[in-house]
């Protein structure tokens, strides 16, 4: 008979614990990335767009007009546009009174939200699109026919969420 060496012993003993991870799954003793999403449920994100140049007469984005996007420089898929607002960059003016108006010096720069509605799966960390973590911060770029932006996310709501609260601050852009 054959003397059994380390390399043996190191095959034998990596077969055995496949074998007993497999065994753990099956009896659903060990949590798989499937069981970590709770639901899935329709989200609204908002994406900031800040210092867009434009210079024709309107805003390209649209309200339910399709964007592509892409997170994280992975691209993801086209997505429906809820809402749209967008405003002329702005200053506080020197003269007088403490008076926000628009800035002279770059009058096609805008700042700009656009709201974007998706379906996402929830888990308990929050909720995930196209395999990101849709989170307030994430880069991402809005891209169209006419349009490539870069923003970063702003605000999430889950529909149905009661941990996400308006902050009661209304902002008319426009």
């Amino acid at each position: 008979m054959k003397r059994i060496g380390l390399v043996d012993l190191i095959i034998i003993s990596g077969v055995i614990i496949a074998l007993m991870v497999g065994l753990f799954t099956a009896k659903h003793l060990r949590q798989t990335a499937d069981k970590q999403i709770e639901a899935t449920s329709p989200i609204t994100f908002q994406v900031f767009l800040r210092g867009v140049t434009i210079t024709g007469e309107d805003f390209p984005i649209k309200c339910n007009d399709k964007t592509f996007i892409t997170i994280r420089n992975v691209p993801y898929t086209e997505l429906l546009v809820k809402d749209v607002t967008s405003q002329p960059r702005k200053v506080l003016s020197p003269i007088g009174r403490n008076v926000i108006v628009n800035d002279p010096s770059q009058p096609a720069v805008f700042d700009a939200v656009v709201t974007i509605t998706d379906i996402a799966k929830i888990t308990k960390d929050g909720a995930v699109v196209g395999g990101n973590k849709i989170k307030m911060g994430l880069p991402v770029t809005l891209e169209g026919k006419k349009y490539k932006f870069n923003g970063t996310i702003s605000d999430v709501r889950v529909s149905g969420d009661t941990d996400i609260k308006d902050s009661g601050e209304s902002v008319n852009i426009g």
